[in-house]
């Protein structure tokens, strides 16, 4: 198989804030970047009841974000990862301070073509 094609998850983190808070995540994650690389999040329940500080987690709200790059080779994505966590690290940095954020390298395919398990 040519790897020329690919749907590929690059990177995955978590943000969360308290929920007396009114934040906007499209202010600090895009939901789109050039060269083709689309983010998505979701409100998640998180798989833990207290954050290592002691905070409880139903306090906040908690999301999980992918970056994700469609068509591309795994060579050529690898490549953008460091320019795309230190961009999303840019942005995340200009969020209010009670905002908590995790960015995860996940470079996988997002769905195996046929015949590939």
């Amino acid at each position: 198989m040519v790897d020329n094609d690919k749907d590929l998850k690059l990177l995955q983190g978590y943000i969360w804030y308290p929920r007396g808070e009114d934040i906007n995540l499209g202010d600090y994650l895009p939901e789109k970047l050039e060269p083709g690389i689309h983010i998505l999040w979701d409100e998640i329940t998180p798989p833990f009841t207290f954050f290592d500080d002691g905070t409880l987690a139903a306090s906040q709200h908690f999301f999980q974000f992918t970056a994700i790059k469609l068509g591309d080779s795994e060579q050529e994505a690898k490549s953008i990862i460091p320019w795309l966590a230190e961009t999303l690290q840019q942005n995340l940095n200009q969020s209010p301070e009670s905002v908590g954020w995790q960015i995860f390298e996940d470079l996988r395919d997002i769905f195996p073509r046929h015949g590939e398990t």
